[in-house]
This record gives C-alpha cells, sequence and structure tokens, in this order.
C-alpha cells in the first residue's frame, strides 16, 4: 500500500520523538547472555564473602528440579549443568521453604546430599544458602561455600547475602524477560514471514535452529530489538503508541509487497 508524502513525513516525526523519547530514558542494558549474567553474580558473591566457591541454580517448574547454572571455585565445571529435585538438598530446602540457611558442618546435617557433592567434585564444610525471589515466588537458590578467612558463616553473612540475592533476583527475572521478549520476538517475526513465504520454515527460523545462542547475529540483533522494546515499557504512552504504528506500519509493507517466486 502506498504512501503519500505527507504520511510520510508524519511516520518520520513520529520515529524522531521516539528515538528521543528512547534516549531520554535511557536504553536498557542487555547482557550478552542469561549465562554470563549469572555468572558475574555468582563470581561476585563469591568475592563478596570470601568464599572458596558458589553457585547459582534456578527453579525448573515442569521438571520439578534445581538446575545449577553457574558455579565458582573448585569442581564449577562439573556442578553446571547438574540438577536435584526441588524438594532435595539444603538448596532444595531452601526453594522449598524461601528461607535462607546457614549451616557450619554439613557433614552433620541429613539434608546434605553428600554423593551429589561427591559427584561435583567439592565436599564443603560449611554452607550459607538464600532463595532468589521475584514476584513472590522462589525463581533460584544461591549458596556460597566454605568462608576461606572463618570457620562458618554467621548472621551478619546472612543478611548481608540476603540484600544481594534480592539484587541478584532483580537481574535475573529482567534478564529471563528479556530472553523471553525476544523469543516470543523470533516467533512473531517468523510467523509474519511465513505468511510471504508459504508453508515450512522460513530463513529466519533455520538460521536461528542453526545457531540459537546470542554470539550468532540473527539472534544477536532480534536481542537488540527485544531490547528496545524493553525499555519502551517505562515511557509514556504517546510513545508507544508512535512505535506501534512504525511496526504496523512495517508489517502493512511486508503483507502488501509482491512475492518473490
Amino acid at each position: 500500500m502506498k504512501r503519500d508524502e505527507s504520511e510520510e513525513i508524519g511516520l518520520a516525526r513520529q520515529l524522531r520523538r521516539l528515538l528521543q523519547a528512547i534516549e531520554a530514558s535511557g536504553r536498557a542494558i542487555l547482557p550478552s547472555s542469561n549465562a554470563e549474567l549469572l555468572q558475574s553474580i555468582v563470581d561476585a558473591a563469591a568475592r563478596i564473602f570470601g568464599a572458596a566457591a558458589a553457585s547459582i541454580s534456578l527453579v525448573d517448574e515442569e521438571q520439578q528440579a534445581l538446575v545449577f547454572k553457574v558455579a565458582y571455585g573448585v569442581g564449577h565445571d562439573d556442578i553446571v549443568g547438574m540438577r536435584i529435585p526441588v524438594d532435595k538438598g539444603i538448596a532444595g530446602y531452601v526453594a522449598m521453604t524461601g528461607q535462607p540457611i546457614a549451616i557450619s558442618d554439613v557433614q552433620q546435617d541429613p539434608r546434605f546430599l553428600q554423593e551429589f557433592a561427591k559427584g561435583t567434585g567439592y565436599v564443603p564444610r560449611s554452607i550459607l544458602a538464600t532463595p532468589l525471589v521475584s514476584g513472590g515466588r522462589v525463581i533460584g537458590v544461591m549458596e556460597v561455600l566454605d568462608k576461606i578467612n572463618a570457620p562458618s558463616f554467621g548472621m551478619q553473612d546472612m543478611e548481608l547475602l540476603g540484600v544481594f540475592a534480592q539484587q541478584a533476583a532483580i537481574a535475573i527475572n529482567q534478564s529471563q524477560q528479556i530472553e523471553a521478549l525476544g523469543q516470543a520476538l523470533v516467533r512473531g517475526i517468523d510467523l509474519l514471514l511465513a505468511e510471504d513465504a508459504g508453508s515450512g520454515p522460513t530463513a529466519l527460523a533455520q538460521a536461528l535452529r542453526a545457531a540459537p545462542d546470542a554470539e550468532e547475529a540473527p539472534y544477536r540483533d532480534l536481542m537488540e530489538i527485544a531490547g528496545i522494546l524493553y525499555a519502551l515499557s517505562s515511557v509514556g504512552e504517546a510513545e508507544r503508541r508512535a512505535c506501534l504504528q512504525i511496526l504496523s506500519a512495517f508489517a502493512d509493507y511486508l503483507h502488501s509487497r509482491p512475492a518473490l517466486h
């Protein structure tokens, strides 16, 4: 569908307003990947608490399990990817109760999963664990193990880790939202292109399936678009409507362009 010159000028003005609003409100800062964000958090926790090791596990609600996503210290390569039932172990207790816990001698605690720890190559003496809570639900557990300069963790450590975990949970939740938005955006664009391309996967879908990580250009570009859309959630209604009009105009163009044979 062709547009006259005045309509194009109006669209350009709306685009300028949108860009100005984004610049004024600030762009959302995206990590290059969710794994890197988690790793930076667990590394910082280990340094802050002087711990020999640390880990973050996230709740897999479908499988009712805790999945260890990142770790720091001895055995960190072995523990990443391992999972335990959400109601087992010290981490499971924290996930189920939503309460932090400090244990000075894990060997004497019946909740401690001895065989699991041996499988990671690191058996701790003491553990400090706290839930990662977002939106009133536990999304994961952060653990720091074996305070280097003390025999165990104290109440002050527990309070500080709770504050640290609150900020970590916010960052993790935002990262997950952006990641989910990126995936939804991929599906939406894919469906839009599929209407022009006919049945079967589009080139976009094929590229993303062949290279699904954030380092590949198609996924990285779409994540950048998702970041812009996420930033728009904090601007005014007029700016959001302008963005919607621009996207709708582009969708109209895709629908109206001649089919390529």
